[in-house]
């Protein structure tokens, strides 16, 4: 191991605290000078990594495309954690291969390189999850092209909720223009419009959404139906099964009244579409919308 690379590691281990006290912007030039680079962040190497003994790599099986915060982590934990999956220490869940490409080339080349990402052992399916994906509205036509027959799981929860602990997960890395920020940060909840993009180019039986609470409240039920449309054995149990992720302690803030009425009138359309675009929608885990009277027949 190289000293750039143990003087990059120690940084990445550093305290929170410690983190805060250099700008962001810093801290990525030195991680730049050091050679290191995020998944996500322009100067990647997006070569795949080398086969192990006995391995193959090929197009994914399944990609998780979203959303942040929602608890994606713990559910692809979940998934790799079934032995008839294929994971490695080395590869993170995140990929992010398909972020890269909005205005870039993407031809034969690149979609060999992208499969190359998915190494997997025989008679084991392999896949990624990368929760900003549902975002980009690029990436349905790329993933369409590079894995048309993978099996996608999207993750959402209420957009409010997730709204308020996104923004206290990034409190200290906003960008200078607060309007720019908030308005991305809002943008990533409206679900229905980034699902039926999806559907645009995979046909519905390929295509999973999954309420994050509802995962919480039956994590046997959602994950048996999950290991069924990736065609794994459901009996399987994982340990971490009742430990669920993507923000369940309490955040620093709440929102006032006024801007809370603010944001349900904002996504309340996107989330009626949503019940009726997504079968056996549950309204009543998002109670501050179904209070608001959607999912009732004079909505």
């Amino acid at each position: 191991m190289t000293l750039r690379t143990l003087i990059g590691d120690g940084l990445h281990r550093l305290p929170p605290r410690l983190h805060t006290l250099v700008a962001p912007e810093q801290r990525a030039d030195l991680r730049h000078r050091l050679g290191r680079y995020l998944p996500w962040e322009e100067g990647v190497d997006l070569t795949p990594p080398e086969l192990a003994p006995g391995e193959t790599a090929g197009p994914p099986d399944f990609v998780g495309v979203g959303t942040l915060m929602s608890g994606a982590g713990w559910w692809y934990r979940l998934v790799v954690d079934h032995p008839g999956v294929s994971v490695r220490d080395d590869i993170a869940m995140e990929r992010h291969y398909l972020s890269h490409f909005c205005t870039r080339p993407f031809g034969a080349a690149e979609v060999e390189q992208y499969h190359g990402w998915f190494p997997r052992r025989a008679a084991t399916i392999a896949g990624e999850w990368t929760p900003s994906y549902l975002a980009f509205p690029w990436v349905a036509p790329l993933l369409a092209q590079a894995a048309p027959d993978a099996r996608l799981l999207v993750m959402v929860r209420d957009p409010v909720e997730r709204l308020r602990l996104g923004l206290a997960h990034t409190a200290d890395n906003r960008a200078p223009h607060v309007g720019s920020y908030l308005d991305d940060a809002i943008e990533r909840g409206f679900y229905a419009r980034q699902v039926r993009r999806l559907l645009e180019f995979f046909p519905p039986e390929q295509v999973l959404t999954l309420q994050y609470e509802r995962c919480v409240a039956d994590p046997v039920g959602q994950l048996a139906s999950t290991y069924r449309f990736l065609g794994l054995d459901e009996a399987h149990r994982p340990t971490a099964m009742y430990s669920p992720g993507g923000g369940t302690t309490a955040v620093t803030s709440c929102f006032e009244p006024d801007t809370l009425g603010r944001l349900v009138d904002i996504y309340s359309s996107d989330v009626a579409d949503l019940v009726a675009l997504v079968p056996g929608f549950d309204l009543s885990l998002w109670p501050t919308f179904a209070e608001a009277g959607l999912g009732t027949d004079d909505r």
